[in-house]
C-alpha cells in the first residue's frame, strides 16, 4: 500500500497568511508616512542652523548689539536667506533675530519658527504649527 503525502499549502492556510500580511500592511503604511514627512521637514529645520549659528557667534564677539531691531540676511555677518527646495518653501528672518521657516506640501506644510533671547547665554524658542502636527 501507498499512502500519498500532502503537499503544499491549503487554501484556507494561504487566505490567513494573506489576511496577516493586509493587516502589517494598514498599520504600518501611516506610520512610515509620517517617518517620510519628518525627515523631510527636517530639511525645514535645518536650514535655520547657519542663520542661528551667526546670530550667536555675532553676539558673543560683540558684533551684533544687545539691543538690535535691525537684524536682516547679508548684514551683521549672517548669510544671505536660503533658496527653496522641494523641502523647503522660504525663510524670513525678522529684525530682533526670529528666523521663521516654511515647508512645502512634502514636507508637511508646516511653519518652524525659533525666537532668540539677545542674551548671553543665548537660548532660542521653538514655536510654530510644526509642534502640533509632530514634524519639529
Amino acid at each position: 500500500m501507498t499512502r500519498t503525502t500532502q503537499k503544499g499549502f491549503t487554501l484556507i492556510e494561504l487566505m490567513i497568511v494573506v489576511a496577516i500580511i493586509g493587516i502589517l500592511a494598514a498599520v504600518a503604511l501611516p506610520a512610515y508616512q509620517t517617518y517620510t514627512q519628518r525627515a523631510r521637514f527636517s530639511e525645514v529645520v535645518l536650514a535655520t542652523t547657519p542663520i542661528k549659528s551667526a546670530i550667536e557667534v555675532g553676539v558673543q564677539t560683540g558684533r551684533i548689539p544687545l539691543t538690535v531691531i535691525d537684524l536682516a540676511f547679508s548684514t551683521y555677518g549672517i548669510p544671505a536667506a536660503p533658496a527653496a527646495t522641494p523641502n523647503l518653501a522660504s525663510v524670513t528672518l525678522t529684525g530682533t533675530g526670529a528666523i521663521s521657516a516654511v515647508g512645502t506640501a512634502a514636507a508637511g506644510g508646516a511653519t518652524y519658527t525659533t525666537t532668540p533671547t539677545l542674551a548671553i547665554p543665548m537660548v532660542w524658542t521653538v514655536s510654530g504649527d510644526c509642534l502640533n502636527l509632530g514634524l519639529c
